[in-house]
């Protein structure tokens, strides 16, 4: 096979793949899940789910996509001879599609509220900024434009490759990104009666602890670092041998718990200095902290118009290192597998999602476009989120666990026995076969209620 280049740097692996499961996922959905399920005891669950499912499962699609050095499809199918287990591999390139086109649409809502922010367009009260965001996100045309726009934004880095365009991208977004977000924590920690909202994150009440709880912290952990998109699988086909596959996987980790950890001290201490609880769930950022900041920051205007406008130029650079991930799966599988030049291959991804992101973007508040009593959009999400992500996890972790051969995983994981992780091996194998498949089983069963 032609050489299909690698990341040029251990930095530029670290960044590249941390920025894949850095996206709305922790600067969004953790502070409101964090708001909803208690707080800090909520956090030290979620960190202890990261190193029991989350570096496992990771460290298992690494070891997938370095040994075969392909696209998802065919690495699946080659690591054990057995061409069955490449619908692994499909399902996953299907499913980072589909998350790519919904995913955009989110994404080009933060990208007008960017605009909208800067003109000033979000000062208002609480019932302002709610029919706001009703009125735009029910229009035919705008949302769904600026969903395609940032797909194209994706495309042309995509078309670079990997080393100047996902590894250059990633190290000017994620340190930006970085940046961005300790700005703002500094400001909102700074705030009267921001200490509240501080000890809400960082004093943990056990009281609070439930079984509902465990398996909310169990699934966030699991959505947060990307598991069964394929995403790691196709990044780690771009690993060099020398890459310490654990080494990478537990620094990733504590990355994206740092970003979700520094997003809850961004909003939890702004919401509380104003009375406002942060559990509003997915409203969130779109209806409850436009006004939040602006009452947070009234005694200086100009500063509430500052951080309002970083917050969403952050959760842009989120978005936008989740979309390069998803859109290189499928990029590389088109490559390879129709054998057609790369940028060709983008433009059939680019394609593809920007239809299901102007679909997505039509539904909703459109009652004619939906699939089982839902909008097109919450369907698209539900069946990735709750079906597909969960099945391509599992079946992840039955292949490097019980039909591999465990040479070969052996060999992956210690860097040929040259690694000072050889020493956690059986750890790991034992909780890549057990521990996974069993907090993957209780994740489904909790989100379709048997539990």
């Amino acid at each position: 096979m032609a050489d299909r280049g690698n990341f040029g740097s251990r930095l530029g692996i670290v960044l590249a793949t941390a920025g894949s499961a850095v996206g709305l996922g922790n600067v969004w959905r953790f502070p409101y899940m964090t708001g909803q399920n208690g707080g800090a005891a909520f956090i030290l669950i979620y960190l202890v789910c990261i190193l029991l499912l989350g570096i496992p499962g990771m460290v298992s699609e690494f070891i997938v996509g370095r040994h075969s050095q392909t696209n998802a499809a065919r690495a699946y199918a080659s690591f054990t001879k057995g061409k069955a287990w490449g619908l692994v591999g499909i399902l996953g390139i299907i499913t980072s599609t589909i998350i790519l086109g919904f995913y955009a649409v989110v994404a080009g809502w933060c990208l007008h509220y960017l605009g909208a922010s800067a003109i000033g367009q979000l000062k208002g009260d609480a019932s302002y900024v709610q029919h706001y965001f009703q009125t735009f996100s029910g229009d035919a045309v705008k949302p769904a434009a600026l969903g395609v726009a940032f797909i194209l934004i994706t495309h042309f880095i995509i078309i670079r490759g990997v080393r100047n365009g996902i590894e250059r991208a990633s190290k000017l977004l994620m340190p930006i990104l970085f940046i961005l977000l300790l700005i703002i924590v500094i400001a909102s920690c700074s705030l009267p009666g921001a200490s509240r909202g501080i000890e809400f994150l960082l004093k943990p009440d056990f009281t609070k602890v439930t079984p509902k709880v465990l398996l909310e912290a169990l699934g966030q952990a699991f959505f947060s670092l990307s598991l069964g998109t394929a995403c790691l699988c196709t990044y780690a086909s771009y690993f060099t041998k020398h890459t310490r596959l654990l080494h990478s996987a537990t620094q990733i980790a504590l990355i994206d718990f740092l970003i979700a950890l520094m997003s809850g001290l961004m909003i939890f201490p702004a919401a509380f200095s104003v009375g406002v609880q942060p559990d509003s769930g997915p409203s969130l950022i779109f209806i409850t902290l436009p006004s939040v900041f602006q009452q947070a920051f009234s005694f200086m205007p100009a500063l509430g118009y500052v951080i309002s406008i970083m917050f969403y130029a952050l959760l842009v650079f989120a978005a936008l290192t989740s979309t390069i991930s998803m859109h290189e799966i499928g990029t590389a599988f088109f490559h390879e597998e129709l054998h057609i030049k790369r940028s060709k291959a983008a433009w059939v991804l680019t394609i593809v999602c920007s239809v299901i992101a102007v679909f997505c973007s039509l539904s909703v508040g459109n009652a004619d476009i939906q699939v089982l009593g839902r909008s097109l959009m919450d369907f698209c999400d539900f069946l990735t989120a709750q079906v597909m992500l969960p099945a391509g996890a599992m079946l992840t972790s039955i292949l490097v666990g019980w039909f591999a051969s465990k040479a070969i995983v052996r060999e992956e994981f210690t860097n040929w026995e040259t690694s000072n992780s050889k020493s956690y091996f059986n750890i790991y194998l034992f909780c890549v076969r057990y521990i996974v498949p069993v907090c993957i089983l209780l994740i489904l069963m909790h989100q379709f209620g048997v539990i």
